[in-house]
């Protein structure tokens, strides 16, 4: 099923006035339009037809003159070339044309829940359809469903869960997670939680660091992207060793207990993990990991070290304000520097975190 939207200010307009000339442009565009119910709710008056090929299309009238057309059709009515998205444009003129006073109108493109993997969320919930043209990978892995799709515009995209996590199009955001061209990182030792896409080992590995160690949880996530990801990851993910790096699969915490017992250190930290919440307020098991991942971290760097990590969309400062309220629970006063860019895929700007220890010199 699909649906369109109509949204009319009708000013003056009476709403059976107004329904009247809306049934009468339905029936020139759907077969068989036949009248359902009609019901009054406390403040609207719905109406529902049928119509040829099992298409339902709800009229709602508000008091206050607004008017909400929603069309539901089948995906064989698609395929058919039926109730397009230019069929609708030729209603909306219509009505238009018929009703007096109108101050506004809109016409929304249809929504596929055929083709699901089209639609993802910004960080404030709104909704952008994506060029896909097809899916090419998709598992449940123990931990996550594991998706890529490929888009004409951005590459081959990792989804998890739902949630688009990088694109083959999307080196600002690695580059600005590492800070690169600020940061030095030769001859450094790095350490990567998670990070299973790939693409940060490889851009750090440009960087002729000393060693490099990535800690990933979801071995799915890897053999995905080193199949479909190669301009994101390289060749990264073919050989969990190397000259200077080495890839462990598994969970991150035991690992950093173990480096910190065995007083192991590291210049850099990454947390390329979840995305911080909005507030302090949600997801309270969410927020005992981030401090425990940052409490962790800072016992395994340098007195001189940095943990660098992602934060969330720009379009929720909120993330930032309640990330570095937690910063301050540290047992040790830190440093905090911000920075943003614009993630082409998805389609908007992203935050990053760097955090010192207060007082420490730059490496």
């Amino acid at each position: 099923m699909a649906q369109l939207i109509f949204y009319f200010s009708l000013g003056d307009a009476s709403i059976s006035t107004v329904a009247t000339h809306v049934e009468d442009v339905l029936v020139k565009h759907f077969k068989e339009l036949t009248p359902i119910t009609t019901f009054n709710s406390e403040d609207s008056v719905v109406r529902i037809y049928i119509a040829e090929g099992a298409s339902v299309i709800n009229v709602r009238s508000f008091s206050d003159g607004l008017v909400s057309i929603t069309v539901d059709y089948s995906k064989k009515d698609r395929e058919n070339k039926l109730n397009t998205y230019n069929t609708m444009l030729e209603i909306e003129k219509e009505l238009q044309t018929k009703i007096e006073g109108l101050k506004w109108s809109r016409t929304f493109p249809s929504i596929k829940p055929d083709q699901s993997y089209r639609y993802y969320l910004t960080s404030d919930n709104r909704l952008t359809e994506y060029d896909v043209e097809e899916m090419v990978f998709d598992e449940v892995s123990p931990y996550q469903r594991v998706q890529i799709v490929r888009s004409t515009t951005l590459g081959h995209i990792l989804v998890l869960d739902t949630l688009q996590n990088l694109a083959e199009s999307d080196v600002i955001y690695t580059h600005t997670l590492m800070q690169k061209g600020k940061e030095n990182y030769k001859d450094k030792s790095i350490l990567i939680l998670g990070g299973g896409d790939g693409a940060l080992l490889y851009e750090l590995l440009k960087e002729n660091p000393k060693e490099v160690i990535m800690l990933e949880l979801d071995e799915v996530v890897m053999k995905a992207c080193a199949k479909y990801m190669r301009s994101a990851c390289g060749t990264v993910l073919d050989n969990y060793e190397g000259e200077n790096y080495k890839i462990i699969v598994g969970d991150c915490i035991p690992s950093l207990e173990k480096y910190q017992k065995e007083g192991k250190k590291f210049d850099y930290v990454f947390g390329d993990l979840t995305d911080v919440p909005i507030s302090v307020d949600q997801s309270k098991e969410l927020w005992d990991f981030i401090d425990v991942i940052l409490n962790r971290s800072f016992e395994v760097l340098n007195p001189n070290g940095k943990f660098m990590t992602h934060v969330n969309g720009v379009g929720t400062p909120e993330a930032m304000v309640s990330y570095k309220k937690h910063l301050e629970s540290l047992k040790f006063p830190v440093t905090v520097t911000t920075d943003e860019a614009y993630v082409p895929s998805f389609f908007e700007t992203w935050s990053f975190c760097q955090v010192s220890r207060a007082g420490k010199t730059e490496q």
